[in-house]
């Protein structure tokens, strides 16, 4: 294990030496490499920050349940148990048409209009709440049950009071899917620049490897400090582009901060947890490696 321990530290080592003998041009590509990683860390953040709110809109879904005027009332009560089989976890509130005129007339003002008309338009109807939604993307099951709703006997029409729910979920499908094509995209690009870092490493100390090679260095020996060099790559772009992103939200949460008043909200966005950031580190890190992977197993190969 101490024989193990010694060949990384000393591969750490020297690929920090490395970095020192030619500080600009790693810094350099630090850069590039930030650029790329800060677009997609933006779009985690965001989205992050917006889940929450997904999920707390989520506030039971309604249907409203309308009963022909023809049916009779026992019929129209009864209703209610094949609603509940339906929707056992639902809170149902059965309106009749008398009470459904009371609250028309107490709230329009439209008494005279509806008097005229010489006897009560309106049905007897049900309010479904469906609180069992505990985030807008199971907001795609609403069209089911009102489906089965309007099959039962007796049913005229069901409403759907919260089509915000499936927009809301389909909206944030559209959102991850393209931050993770975005994702994809720069990723390459993150590769591709470690991987012309570390060519052009070799390249620089091409003899230097031969010679190892002469007295008897293997191959894993030769190459840990370049996979060392890209995975140092990547973290350090990832801290850039993590910092780079939470400086960015100090002017957006000035812009946030006059809209959420208008809605009397203090709703703000904040960086990522400790574990969140963490894992955007290891992800940039193993970018790096992996296009130091590459580029090792691709040149290096050569010299053999």
């Amino acid at each position: 294990m101490s024989t193990w321990l010694r060949h990384h530290l000393f591969a750490l080592g020297s690929a920090l030496v490395h970095v020192r003998r030619a500080p600009g041009s790693f810094l350099f590509n630090i850069l590039v490499v930030a650029i790329a990683l800060a677009l997609p860390f933006m779009g985690v953040t965001l989205l992050d920050n917006v889940r929450p709110l997904s999920e707390q809109m989520a506030v039971e879904p309604e249907l409203s349940v309308f009963i022909k005027a023809e049916t009779p009332r026992e019929q129209a009560t009864g209703l209610a148990s094949s609603l509940r089989s339906i929707a056992p976890s639902a809170k149902i509130i059965f309106t009749s048409r008398e009470k459904a005129l009371e609250q028309l007339n107490a709230k329009s003002g439209l008494s005279d209009v509806v008097a005229t008309l010489g006897e009560n338009p309106l049905p007897d109807s049900y309010v479904v709440k469906l609180n069992a939604f505990q985030n807008a993307a199971e907001g795609s099951q609403i069209d089911s049950i009102a489906d089965q709703m309007r099959a039962l006997p007796g049913v005229e029409s069901v409403q759907v009071d919260s089509a915000w729910v499936k927009r809301l979920a389909a909206l944030l499908g559209i959102l991850r899917l393209a931050l993770l094509l975005l994702a994809a995209t720069l990723a390459t690009v993150v590769v591709a620049v470690v991987f012309n870092t570390i060519r052009l490493q070799v390249m620089t100390q091409r003899e230097e490897i031969l010679v190892s090679k002469l007295i008897g260095a293997s191959d894993s020996f030769i190459h840990r400090p370049f996979y060392y060099t890209g995975a140092l790559l990547g973290l350090c772009a990832g801290g850039v582009a993590l910092g780079g992103v939470a400086l960015a939200l100090q002017p957006l949460n000035r812009a946030i901060a006059d809209f959420a008043r208008l809605y009397a909200s203090e709703f703000q966005l904040v960086p990522l947890d400790p574990m969140g950031t963490a894992g955007l580190l290891a992800l940039s890190a193993g970018l790096g490696l992996v296009g130091a992977l590459l580029c090792v197993q691709r040149h290096l190969s050569r010299l053999n």
